[in-house]
C-alpha cells in the first residue's frame, strides 16, 4: 500500500469523529486507530441507573452534551464486548424478534446480535453459556471496538 494513501487516511481520521478504520487492498491491509491498545471508555445509555458515576473530579467528555459526564460500569459476570466498530442490531431484520432478551438462557456459540460494519453483517456469538443479565446497547446504536454489549452470568 502506498504510504501517501496511509498518510491521507490518517488526515481523514483526524478530521472526523471516526475512532478506527481498517482498509484491505488485495493481500495488504492497514488499521488506523486513535486509541492505541488501551481500552476505550464506555458511556452509559440515558436512564441507566445501575451505573456508577465517575469520580466527582472528572471533567465532561469533549463533544458530549453539557452536564453529561463520563461513567464507569460495575459489571458482574462475563462481559461480551464488540469486536469491531459498527452499528448494533438486536434482531436479524427490522421488526423481527430479537436474538436474545434479558433473562434468557444462552449457550456458547449462540448468536446474540449483529454488528454491521462496512455494509457487512457480522453475527456476534456468545463465548459463554449462561443467562443474559444485561443488554447494554440500544438497537441501531453505533458501537466502538471493545465496547461492552452484554453481561452474561
Amino acid at each position: 500500500m502506498d504510504i501517501r494513501k496511509v498518510k491521507k487516511l490518517i488526515e481523514l481520521l483526524e478530521q472526523s469523529d471516526v475512532a478506527e478504520i481498517e482498509i484491505h487492498e488485495g493481500e495488504e491491509s492497514v488499521r488506523i486507530s486513535r486509541h492505541g491498545s488501551a481500552p476505550m471508555p464506555f458511556y452509559a445509555p440515558q436512564g441507566a441507573a445501575h451505573f456508577a458515576a465517575a469520580p466527582s473530579g472528572s471533567a465532561p467528555q469533549s463533544g458530549a452534551p453539557e452536564g453529561e459526564t463520563e461513567t464507569t460500569l460495575e459489571l458482574e459476570g462475563e462481559v461480551v464486548r464488540s469486536p469491531m466498530v459498527g452499528t448494533f442490531y438486536r434482531a436479524p431484520a427490522p421488526g423481527a424478534k430479537p436474538f436474545v432478551e434479558e433473562g434468557q438462557a444462552v449457550k456458547a456459540g449462540e448468536t446474540l446480535c449483529i454488528i454491521e460494519a462496512m455494509k457487512i453483517l457480522n453475527q456476534i456469538e456468545s463465548d459463554h453459556a449462561g443467562t443474559v443479565k444485561r443488554i447494554l446497547v440500544e438497537n441501531g446504536q453505533p458501537v466502538e471496538y471493545n465496547q461492552p454489549l452484554f453481561v452474561i452470568e
